[in-house]
């Protein structure tokens, strides 16, 4: 089987999360894989774990980052993207920064067919076929292997890749690192760039925002790539300080040297004060067609906007332009062709699909839980806040499942960044009742679905699409393969 690959997180460079091939029908499950071996579930039956994104090569290996314990412990597996037959398993020695929620482990292909996955002391771990049954993992490390070969437990207890890893065109490789304590190479917490040959070059999150008091980049930030490869954004923050807002910046930097071309201070649009860069999400930069950025964030104040936080919009020099997304929260939107949507009027050439959760008994929320497709180049009245314009809503559609106890709220959709099939017209995306949904854009219908599980709260996962076109989707745990 040959198709096209799914690369990273978003399936891209920008994050777009759009699929290169129709999706097959939800008719089945034909094969599950657990991606965490030893979950870790709250008081109350929650999994506030996030997991990483399965990639697929174009010879349809799916590669999968499996948690194997349940404070530590990561390998990476490929499978046959048919069948979920183990083709090859590897243990990395990759060790999770301090966190609260468990951050993803993530694992990147480039576009030379390159695997890559992070190790502990801020390693890359590469491979140079994904779908070899036989293959190792080789070490290239940014700040070089001398240094790190002559005291591997200095870097190992205190340098830790906290952002998925980004490549390229030409494969190289970008992402965020945080330093602990001090280490012989005298690194401080910032962005790094690894190059096809290993060489690497790294810039402080500090130095290059111009602010002492930012610490590091922001927890499972992907960097994100201009179109042309010459700029990539990532966002950095501050310290979890209990009481204080943790803020932060967008950094444009240039994708060669790591030099800074912009920046910006990331704000509460409502009340114009810092809004909270939190290191429990996911939200990463996402890259437009024309080359407006966006960044999702919580509001300053807790919970003014219901936590659903904000969806914010720059040029590509990170200059603020049109209004914000109704939604930032721990979300990645997905950027379709305007085209999917075939109601739609509009002048924009293409639209953004995010979460769109009204948290009930959060602030005024209702638990009037939905997707949405917003207009990035218009407007309207926000639904919560009405003296803030926000982009405005073409489709919405609400969760299907009553939660526990309620006649009106619904289910969470439990989702960081959806598959969108432009083929078909839809959206696949996963919610908190266990079920798999597509979202047919054209009747605005959750028009297919199936159950994976019971249903669970649980942190957010992303969605993807096979070279076969296969769907893929992670709940409680485990990584469904669903076809016709």
């Amino acid at each position: 089987m040959s198709g096209p690959a799914w690369f990273s997180y978003g399936h891209d460079a920008q994050h777009t999360a759009v699929s290169a091939i129709a999706s097959q029908d939800l008719g089945r499950i034909t094969w599950t894989s657990p991606v965490d071996m030893a979950p870790q579930y709250t008081s109350s039956g929650s999994l506030l774990t996030h997991y990483g994104s399965p990639i697929v090569t174009t010879n349809n290996t799916v590669v999968i980052p499996v948690k194997t314990g349940a404070t530590a412990g990561y390998r990476v597996e490929g499978r046959n993207g048919a069948t979920g037959t183990a083709i090859w398993a590897t243990a990395t020695d990759y060790v999770s920064p301090p966190h609260n929620w468990v951050p993803p482990y993530n694992v990147l292909l480039t576009p030379q067919a390159r695997l890559y996955a992070p190790g502990s002391g801020g390693k890359l771990l590469m491979r140079t076929d994904a779908d070899a049954a036989t293959g190792t993992f080789a070490a290239q490390i940014f700040y070089g292997a001398t240094a790190y070969n002559a005291n591997p437990a200095a870097f190992d207890g205190t340098v830790f890749i906290n952002t998925p890893l980004t490549s390229d065109a030409n494969g190289n490789i970008f992402f965020g690192f945080q330093v602990t304590g001090t280490n012989p190479a005298g690194l401080v917490s910032g962005i790094a760039r690894v190059a096809p040959d290993g060489t690497g070059i790294w810039v402080g999150a500090a130095a290059a925002v111009g602010d002492a008091a930012i610490k590091k980049p922001a927890m499972n930030c992907a960097p994100a790539l201009s179109s042309d490869g010459t700029t990539v954004y990532i966002a950095v923050n501050t310290d979890v300080v209990a009481g204080v807002t943790q803020r932060g910046y967008l950094l444009a930097l240039n994708s060669t040297t790591l030099a800074t071309r912009a920046k910006v201070a990331l704000t509460d649009p409502n009340s114009l004060t810092p809004a909270r860069v939190s290191d429990d999400g996911t939200a990463t930069p996402v890259v437009g067609s024309d080359g407006r950025v966006f960044y999702g964030v919580l509001e300053g104040t807790f919970p003014t906007h219901n936590a659903r936080g904000w969806l914010l919009q720059f040029d590509a020099l990170l200059s603020p332009v049109g209004v914000p997304g109704s939604f930032g929260w721990d979300v990645s939107p997905s950027v379709i062709p305007a085209s999917m949507v075939p109601s739609y009027g509009g002048s924009s050439t293409y639209l953004l699909v995010v979460k769109y959760n009204n948290y009930n008994g959060v602030g005024t929320g209702d638990g009037l839980n939905r997707l949405a497709v917003l207009d990035p180049r218009a407007s309207q009245a926000d639904p919560i806040v009405p003296s803030v314009s926000v982009m405005r809503e073409v489709l919405t559609i609400l969760g299907p499942t009553l939660d526990t106890g309620s006649a009106t709220a619904r289910r969470e959709w439990c989702i960081n960044t959806m598959a969108a099939d432009p083929a078909r017209k839809s959206i696949l995306a996963n919610n908190e009742d266990g079920v798999l949904y597509r979202w047919d854009l054209t009747t605005n219908t959750l028009s297919q679905n199936i159950r994976l599980n019971a249903g669970l709260g649980q942190a957010y996962t992303p969605t993807a699409v096979g070279a076969d076109g296969a769907v893929y989707a992670i709940s409680n745990a485990v990584l469904y393969s669903i076809r016709a």
